[in-house]
């Protein structure tokens, strides 16, 4: 099997091995040492026994199937608005202008935020306020699904942080505080992608080579392989890992963020997704500080030969922008809007 790489010569595919934490191990010691050499490697890892059963996961998985059975104009009812919540269509994100020539990611989404009712202050926000959520009885349950797995996710985060904390040499809680992962922006996504092939050579892509932009990313997929990794994204040429879907599992990454708290520590890595023919479903869960967070390099990350690599910079400010550079502007769907 050969995949391109994105100058166009063809390299062997390799599949990634990557360390598996388990969140049930009473020796968090081991955890740690695990995390932290994954993080140092990849920034990627497996995450079993999180808590989830795997029933709710097939219920969650089949409750994204049904809202992408359904016809377009019924999507598109439930378009994603100014705040990045709803439906977004296939090619409208565009996560690698310099290799994606032509068009966008050829996969469809679902956004799902923290739920704000409008008439609350903090629904002015950039990434806060009410969900959309399709009509009464088109889907029935389909809501309630959503929002239990939202919780839940979150709570598997909320662990997940604890562990890189430590591998940080922070205090066990350090990401609980309020400013961070007391009040975060989380965002569930469900992704579809419909069987395309992708053409690396003609910059046809699932989804484009990217890193995340935030903490931390759960990511749940089916049995259909996609996602690769690439350890170092200066190389040249790229060699991209295929990773493994292992059932029950997530497959967590760090994000961009992180990697700038961290002082380049820790590794935010480029990763993309290649269609083969079949259809893949994958379940993301992005999570992010609150809004007003200030993101400055750790008190363990830099010396005196290791000053900090980045300035300041408000969660918020960082992901508008990081959003904006990615997604279509609304106004090339007026046309759908009746």
């Amino acid at each position: 099997m050969e995949n391109q790489s994105q100058n166009g010569a063809e390299a062997p595919v390799k599949v990634s091995t990557l360390n598996c934490i388990d969140l049930s191990n009473p020796d968090i010691h081991q955890s740690v040492s695990l995390l932290k050499q994954a993080c140092l490697d990849c920034g990627f890892f497996y995450l079993v026994n999180h808590g989830i059963s795997q029933e709710f996961m097939d219920e969650v998985f089949a409750q994204s199937k049904n809202f992408f059975h359904l016809p377009l104009n019924e999507k598109m009812k439930v378009l994603r608005n100014e705040k990045h919540r709803g439906y977004t269509p296939v090619l409208d994100e565009l996560l690698d202008p310099d290799n994606q020539v032509q068009v966008g990611d050829y996969k469809e989404g679902y956004y799902i935020g923290v739920e704000v009712p409008e008439d609350d202050p903090e629904a002015e926000k950039p990434f806060y306020g009410p969900n959309v959520w399709p009509a009464d009885g088109v889907l029935p349950g389909w809501r309630q699904t959503m929002e239990k797995f939202h919780h839940e996710a979150l709570e598997v985060a909320k662990a997940v942080a604890r562990v890189i904390a430590l591998a940080l040499d922070l205090e066990v809680d350090f990401f609980d505080k309020p400013e961070m992962l007391g009040k975060p922006i989380a965002t569930l996504r469900l992704l579809h992608y419909e069987g395309q092939i992708s053409d690396p050579s003609k910059g046809i892509y699932g989804a484009g080579a990217h890193s995340d932009y935030g903490l931390i990313t759960l990511l749940a997929t089916d049995d259909v392989m996609g996602l690769q990794i690439c350890k170092d994204r200066d190389a040249k040429p790229q060699i991209w890992e295929y990773v493994s879907p292992i059932k029950g599992a997530f497959i967590v990454n760090l994000g961009d963020m992180l990697e700038r708290w961290s002082n380049c520590t820790f590794k935010s890595t480029l990763h993309r997704v290649l269609g083969n023919g079949q259809e893949r479903y994958s379940i993301a869960y992005f999570v992010e500080p609150s809004h007003d967070c200030l993101v400055e390099c750790l008190p363990t990350c830099y010396s005196e030969n290791n000053p900090p690599k980045f300035l300041p910079i408000r969660c918020s400010t960082y992901l508008s922008q990081r959003y904006k550079d990615t997604h279509a502007e609304l106004s090339i769907y007026n046309k759908h809007q009746t």
